[in-house]
């Protein structure tokens, strides 16, 4: 059994993705971080009989016990310190977090590559979400012109979503979407025509009434395709593509980005840059 530590283990997917790995077969729950539940029994912030474990304040201080695998659902201004902990302790990383930059991503998978451990990270660990995304790769070869619209909630910080980010670092890789009129030739406010990204054009929406979504739009003249996935309410959509990178990313030495990768076992072939 592979022995996993959730960070954010009270969070919104956290909470669920730890729920899973107690029951599961495959794994064995002996961490979890949490600043605000920091000394309380992991069985009792999760509703279940105490372990005998407590919620650690920090990552650092959970993987004093042992853990195979670190999952993180915690916050973008603090996952890549999170992410850097483990792999210096020679612990392999599933990242959830969303708000990593690519830049950000680099270093990550310069650290995995010198300690020899693996990273897997999604924006989006939803395997509906997942199919969106290789979906608009594989139009992307075919069609020349796109943009990308997310949709998030209100309280959302990070912006474009790590979901648009890993698809709009990943489509620079088939081609650049093709601009008709320049943005240094835009008449009136150039912001309107949104952030490039890789060589898309990403637009975030943040609003009451979304919970998660995003779409591609391809523009053909006289056509169009529309790309796109709509989360609901609930965490568990995120649990078994979570589960599914805990299995693999021990096979993995580096950075993989994209829960896509996994399903079309491509994960080990793709350039991860």
């Amino acid at each position: 059994m592979l022995k996993i530590c959730v960070a954010g283990i009270t969070g919104w997917t956290g909470r669920s993705v730890a729920l899973a790995v107690e029951k599961s077969t495959d794994f064995d729950l002996t961490a979890g971080v949490s600043k605000n539940s920091a000394g309380i029994d992991i069985g009792t912030v999760l509703g279940l009989e105490p372990k005998g474990i407590k919620v650690a304040p920090t990552v650092a201080k959970a993987l004093e016990a042992s853990a195979d695998v670190l999952i993180d659902y915690t916050h973008p201004t603090i996952v890549k310190e999170n992410v850097m902990t483990a792999l210096k302790k020679g612990v392999a990383v599933v990242i959830g977090t969303s708000g990593l930059t690519d830049a950000d991503y680099k270093d990550i998978q310069r650290e995995a590559e010198e300690f020899g451990v693996g990273v897997i990270a999604a924006g989006n660990f939803s395997l509906t979400a997942a199919l969106a995304k290789r979906f608009a790769l594989i139009a992307a070869r075919y069609l020349p012109q796109w943009e990308i619209i997310d949709y998030f909630h209100e309280k959302k910080v990070d912006a474009p979503s790590g979901t648009t980010r890993e698809l709009a670092t990943e489509l620079a890789s088939v081609r650049k979407s093709a601009l008709v009129v320049p943005i240094e030739e835009i008449i009136g406010l150039k912001e309107a025509r949104g952030a490039d990204l890789a060589g898309s054009r990403i637009h975030s929406v943040r609003l009451p009434g979304f919970v998660a979504s995003f779409e591609t739009i391809f523009g053909l003249p006289n056509e169009r395709l529309s790309i796109r996935h709509d989360a609901g309410s609930g965490a568990e959509p995120y649990v078994d593509g979570t589960l599914l990178a805990a299995k693999k990313v021990r096979e993995v030495k580096g950075l993989v980005r994209g829960l896509d990768r996994l399903l079309f076992g491509d994960f080990v072939h793709l350039d991860t840059g």
